[in-house]
């Protein structure tokens, strides 16, 4: 028998489609009513959405999430949030509107609720990336774990090939990572091929496999 540790993180998963209606129940739950909304660039119009979703717990938007999580990009999202004085965040999208919600939240302890629409994996994670002056540095912090991650199956469905494509199979990598990191253990290894083998599972099959 091999010893092993296993410390769970901790975090609320709420899973299914349709599932994005559960948002302001969720900052309800959490005592926060003044939630500034997170996206990247190109998906404004989702964060828009979200934003009038949530109606009175949103005091705006913030949609300048980069790649990598730049610092100055970090520093002018800090500044909204005290400026509109939220007291949460919610990120929509991908790693790296994640990145910038963990980012905000190592820096002012801030809540944060995640709803991932690809599948990057950040969401789960304690550890937070970030640049300055074009050098990337890693931390991990318990601090950065996201409170809730809601995860609706619908907001995945209309991404573009490619990009499900990339991600699916960055989402197939670290679980295939997971096997064989310096402090796997039985329960991360039953996770990470029992994700393997979803991924699988939903892949397309071709007329010669059927």
């Amino acid at each position: 028998m091999r010893p092993f540790v296993y410390a769970a993180l901790p975090g609320r998963v709420v899973f299914g489609s349709g599932t994005l209606a559960c948002l302001s129940r969720e900052l309800d739950a959490l005592g926060c009513s003044r939630a500034l909304v997170l996206s990247a660039p190109f998906q404004k119009p989702l964060a828009n959405e979200v934003s009038h979703r949530l109606g009175a717990h949103s005091v705006g938007v913030f949609t300048e999430a980069e790649m990598h999580t730049p610092i100055e990009v970090t520093e002018r999202a800090v500044c909204r949030v005290a400026s509109l004085g939220a007291d949460s965040v919610v990120s929509v999208g991908g790693g790296s509107t994640t990145g910038l919600g963990k980012a905000i939240a190592l820096r002012t302890d801030l809540p944060q609720i995640v709803i991932p629409t690809t599948y990057a994996g950040s969401e789960a994670t304690p550890i937070l990336g970030e640049t300055e002056a074009g050098r990337k540095t890693t931390q991990r912090n318990r601090k950065v774990l996201p409170e809730v991650i809601i995860y609706d199956v619908d907001l995945t469905l209309t991404l573009p090939v490619p990009l499900s494509v990339t991600s699916g199979i960055n989402a197939f990598a670290h679980a295939a990572e997971a096997l064989y990191a310096a402090n796997a253990n039985p329960v991360t290894s039953m996770l990470a091929k029992q994700g393997m083998e979803a991924i699988v599972r939903a892949l397309p099959r071709s007329e010669t496999q059927s």
